[in-house]
């Protein structure tokens, strides 16, 4: 079943820390969750959560 955004923002925002995000973690997030990464960083954006560390520039 795939999760709505309120789910992935609430998820986005429990794994945040001081408003940031690691790469890493955000595509944790999105394993997790079964969503493709593209939606964690949407998810990010809307909740003005910066992604740091970026590996493969997904976000």
């Amino acid at each position: 079943m795939s999760k709505s955004m309120e789910e992935i923002k609430a998820a986005v925002q429990n794994a945040a820390t001081g408003g940031k995000l690691s790469c890493t973690r955000a595509r944790q997030l999105a394993e997790e969750l079964g969503v493709p990464p593209r939606e964690i960083g949407r998810a990010a954006d809307e909740l003005k959560i910066k992604i740091f560390a970026c590996e493969l520039g997904c976000f």
